[in-house]
């Protein structure tokens, strides 16, 4: 028999039976369990509503990779964040446990030393900038948050505005408060299943954990966690054999917005002109993964 009737026969036998049990259960790749602050026994639950996933988002918003151009802009930004870092709590990473982790991902990132030493002083020695977090409502009523390290107030609320409204967004105040500031531990997702990962979550004292995608395809687990507990659950990890593919603070939404493909398309194009305009640091997003 050829491949070609053998897929026919196989698509005629297909109809004839109900959908598996399996089909109706929630997807195994969304992990999400609450934050347990009082019972000594957790009991663990899968949420599809706010689920990560193997997802088209989390490469559609990274369209370019660090190649080429991209890679000087990516390096550019982290120059931002060390800046930011090295103002809130100081350029040594020993008693700066952000500016250690921002540090982290510039290395694994291949950030030459010497780029990675003359922004921590040009930090230090740098011009008054104002960091501030800009709030928008973007294409399909998806929520963001802009961060943006500028010396020119004015000129960069204008060129915000600007880039909002030509590619379907708006300025919207209120949006922060759908985004709670969290610890995220990032490991290699590879050979994990949904139920190691979870107990991983419970013996390493993070809150939540979802299973997401880099560029490449490669799964991930994101180990969330209050802010002061970041070292802790990175190191707890690490003793429990994982290795560590970056750490730090993001912003992690409350509530997520479904967008369909036109929509997705046009955030993307949106996330791409915020983050070519240099004052802007991070565009962080409560869009819903999709699988």
């Amino acid at each position: 028999m050829t491949g070609a009737a053998v897929l026919r026969a196989l698509r005629t036998l297909s109809g004839r039976f109900p959908a598996p049990v399996e089909s109706v259960l929630p997807p195994a790749s969304c992990v999400l369990f609450p934050a347990w602050r009082t019972s000594a026994v957790r009991t663990l639950q899968l949420s599809p509503a706010l689920c990560a996933g193997h997802n088209k988002w989390s490469k559609v918003k990274h369209i370019k990779g660090p190649k080429d151009e991209a890679r000087g802009k990516m390096f550019m930004k982290f120059g931002m964040m060390i800046k930011i870092a090295v103002k809130e709590g100081g350029p040594n990473p020993d008693h700066n446990i952000n500016l250690a982790h921002i540090l982290e991902q510039c290395r694994s990132k291949n950030m030459p030393k010497a780029s990675i030493e003359t922004a921590i002083k040009s930090a230090e020695k740098a011009k008054p900038a104002s960091q501030h977090m800009f709030e928008a409502r973007g294409p399909g009523g998806c929520l963001m948050l802009i961060e943006v390290l500028t010396d020119n107030n004015s000129r960069c609320h204008q060129e915000i505005k600007r880039l909002l409204t030509k590619n379907g967004g708006m300025l919207s105040d209120g949006a922060r408060h759908n985004f709670s500031r969290r610890g995220v531990v990032v490991v290699p997702g590879r050979n994990v299943t949904t139920e190691r990962a979870l107990e991983l979550a419970i013996e390493a004292g993070a809150e939540d954990v979802q299973e997401t995608e880099d560029e490449e395809e490669q799964p991930l687990l994101q180990f969330i966690c209050d802010m002061s507990d970041l070292k802790k659950v990175r190191g707890s990890l690490e003793e429990l054999g994982m290795q560590i593919t970056s750490a730090g603070l993001e912003f992690i939404p409350r509530t997520f917005s479904s967008l369909d493909q036109d929509q997705l398309d046009a955030t993307s194009t949106l996330i791409e002109a915020l983050n070519d305009y240099p004052d802007v640091v991070r565009v962080w997003d409560n869009i819903q993964a999709h699988s």
